[in-house]
């Protein structure tokens, strides 16, 4: 079924994990996608190919390292317009703060954090443009807790979390709702640096019994980006009632 009237999406990090369910459930709903990864051009070629071959939809893939400027010009390059922007691209860090390097600790922000600010900046104008839009960041629960061993991790998305409210309040004259999503423990490859040892001991800490699916967070990014425009400057805690 389209539910969007073609309406169009821009997603980034969509090559694996709630990138790629985001966008397979966005390409359900009918959207026009633009997708982005850093390193994995050949998979999300062919997942853009099969994407467009079974929902019928433009599904545009590109090569963007999301913490350089200069890549995220190129890829609103090509959009002339743009209803919703799904700032997912992310990494994370564990080890100590003692033992990380500057560089370490820059690219960190720079992925996760500067790249929020290069995308909406750059989507706003096209928003505007329409007078609606949504902005969607995928966000975490150490952004508000904190993590031991990933506290650049955590600073990162705690920027997202205070950009997230204070861009919301900036642009909901104009009628364009920003939101973030903070995950708990995904299943996804991020967390490929875990022992299952250590994945099964966080799944009996969590209430519900087990890690998140990537679908999960998918359908909730969904949900937001058609959820009544009321909705706005919040960080919704998707974590089986771990915090």
């Amino acid at each position: 079924m389209n539910m969007s009237s073609n309406k169009t999406a821009l997603i980034t990090g969509a090559s694996r994990g709630i990138g790629k369910a985001t966008a397979e459930v966005f390409a359900q709903a009918g959207f026009h996608l633009t997708l982005t990864c850093r390193d994995s051009m050949d998979e999300l070629n062919s997942f853009s190919k099969r994407l467009q071959e079974k929902y019928r939809i433009p599904c545009l893939p590109l090569q963007a390292d999301m913490g350089c400027e200069k890549d995220v010009e190129n890829i609103f390059s090509h959009l002339q317009t743009l209803d919703v922007l799904i700032n997912n691209a992310g990494m994370s860090h564990m080890g100590l703060l003692t033992d990380m390097t500057s560089e370490q600790w820059h690219r960190i922000m720079a992925v996760n954090l500067d790249s929020c600010f290069y995308t909406c900046r750059s989507a706003i104008p096209l928003m505007l443009q329409k007078h609606q839009g949504r902005i969607i960041n995928v966000s975490s629960v150490w952004g508000a807790q904190g993590a031991s061993m990933e506290v650049a991790y955590s600073a990162s998305k705690g920027g997202m979390n205070a950009f997230t409210k204070a861009l919301a309040k900036e642009l909901a004259p104009s009628n364009i709702q920003v939101n973030a999503v903070a995950c708990g423990v995904i299943d996804t490859a991020m967390n490929n640096c875990l022992s299952p040892d250590d994945l099964m001991q966080l799944a009996a800490e969590i209430p519900a019994d087990r890690l998140g699916a990537p679908e999960e967070a998918a359908r909730l990014i969904l949900q937001l980006a058609q959820a009544p425009d009321y909705l706005t400057g919040q960080i919704i805690t998707l974590d089986g009632g771990w915090f």
